[in-house]
C-alpha cells in the first residue's frame, strides 16, 4: 500500500476506476490518461466472474492495463458477505440470478473505502449508458450513485456527456470537452479509440457473470436453499460437473478429466468418492449426508455416465481418492429417471 501512495504526485489527479478487464473500462482508463490524470486499477475477484479468461488473451484482458497503459492493478476478493445480497438484493434480480443492481452498489462502496486509503481524488467506471437494461440505464445508475454514497461524484467517462456532470468536471479538474457520450451496446466507437492508441488490434469479447447463467443460477439456488451458513469457498465446485439433488442430498459428476481432477482438489474432507471400476468414467462427489439409498442413487449415476458397455458394474467409493475400499454392484440409471433430479 506504501508502494501505491507513493505513484500518486500531488501536482496530478488521481483516479480509481474499476477494471473488469474488458474493453470498455479500458477506454474509460485511456481517457483519462490522455489528459494526464494518474490511473489506478482496482478488480474485483470472487467465483462467480468468468473474466480471468481474458489474461490468456493478449488483445483483451487484464494485462493491458499495464502493459499499454502503466497503469498498477489492485484486487480485492468478494466476501461472504456479498452472499447475502445474492439471497436477498434489494433491487431484484436480472434475467437470472444476477443482482446487477445490487452487486454495482456492493463494489462500489468497497472501491470508496479503497479510494479513500489510498488518497484518490475520484472513482471512475466503464460502464455504459443503456448498454445493459438492468444496471446501465438512466434510472439504475442514479441509484446506484446514491446507495453508494457517490452521487455526484462517480465518473462514467463513456458516457460522461450524456450525464450530469460530476464535481471534478464542475471545478474543472477534469476536461468534459474530452469525455465522451457513448450509449448503447455496440462498441464501435470503444474499438477505434484502441486501435487508434495501439492498445489492441481486434477485440474479442471476453468476461462476464456466472449468475446470469441459467443453469449455474439453479445451482446457486439450490446451494443457498440447503446452506444455512453459505460461504465463497463452497462455491468453486458448482462450476464444475453435472448436478443432482437426491433425497436432499448433493451429488456431482465429473464431465472429463479436468473435472474429475477439479472436483477431488476442492471437495470437502468428508465427502464420499465414487469411480466405477476398471472402467473410464467419472468422478463423482456426494456431499452432505449419505444413506444407502443416496450411495445406490450415486452409484447408478457414476455407472451411467461411464464407459461401462454393460449394464451392471462395479463401483468402488470411499473417502481417500487413492483408497475406494468399498464397492457396490449396481444397474445403469435410465436417462429419463434422472432428469427429475438434475439441477
Amino acid at each position: 500500500m506504501q508502494e501505491l501512495i507513493k505513484l500518486h504526485k500531488k501536482s496530478k489527479l488521481l483516479g480509481l476506476g474499476l477494471i473488469s478487464g474488458g474493453l470498455d473500462s479500458l477506454i474509460a482508463s485511456l481517457i483519462l490518461k490522455l489528459q494526464d490524470i494518474e490511473v489506478v486499477g482496482l478488480n474485483f475477484k470472487s467465483p462467480f466472474c468468468i473474466c480471468d479468461k481474458a489474461l490468456k488473451n493478449s488483445e483483451c484482458g487484464l494485462n493491458l492495463y499495464f502493459e499499454k497503459l502503466g497503469i498498477n492493478l489492485f484486487f480485492i476478493q468478494k466476501g461472504d458477505d456479498y452472499l447475502d445480497i445474492i439471497s436477498n438484493p434489494k433491487y431484484g434480480f436480472g434475467k437470472n440470478l444476477n443482482p446487477c443492481i445490487d452487486c454495482r452498489i456492493y463494489i462500489l462502496k468497497k472501491a470508496k473505502e479503497f479510494a479513500e486509503r489510498i488518497n484518490a481524488d475520484f472513482i471512475f467506471t466503464g460502464e455504459v449508458l443503456n448498454q445493459r437494461p438492468k444496471s446501465q440505464n438512466l434510472k439504475a445508475l442514479k441509484i446506484i450513485d446514491k446507495e453508494s454514497t457517490l452521487e455526484g461524484s462517480l465518473l462514467r467517462p463513456l458516457s460522461a456527456l450524456l450525464l450530469n456532470p460530476t464535481i471534478m468536471e464542475k471545478k474543472g479538474l477534469i476536461d468534459r470537452s474530452k469525455l465522451l457520450g457513448i450509449k448503447g451496446r455496440s462498441r464501435k466507437i470503444q474499438l477505434e479509440l484502441a486501435k487508434k492508441h495501439g492498445l489492441l488490434k481486434e477485440y474479442f469479447a471476453c468476461g462476464g457473470c456466472l449468475l446470469t447463467d441459467t443453469r449455474f443460477s439453479n445451482r446457486m439456488r439450490d446451494y443457498l436453499k440447503f446452506n444455512k451458513n453459505p460461504t465463497m469457498n463452497d462455491i468453486n465446485i458448482l462450476k464444475y460437473g453435472r448436478h443432482f439433488r437426491f433425497n436432499n442430498s448433493k451429488i456431482i459428476v465429473g464431465r472429463n478429466e479436468f473435472e474429475n481432477n477439479m472436483l477431488i482438489q476442492i471437495k470437502n474432507a468428508n465427502n464420499l468418492i465414487m469411480e466405477a471400476k476398471d472402467v473410464s468414467g467419472p468422478v463423482t462427489i456426494i456431499q452432505e449426508k449419505f444413506d444407502e439409498n443416496i450411495i445406490n442413487f450415486a452409484a447408478k449415476l457414476t455407472l451411467r455416465y461411464s464407459d461401462a458397455e454393460k449394464p451392471y458394474g462395479q463401483i468402488i467409493y470411499g473417502n481417500n481418492p487413492k483408497e475406494l475400499d468399498k464397492m457396490i454392484i449396481v444397474k445403469k440409471i435410465s436417462d429419463e429417471y434422472l432428469k427429475s433430479f438434475i439441477l
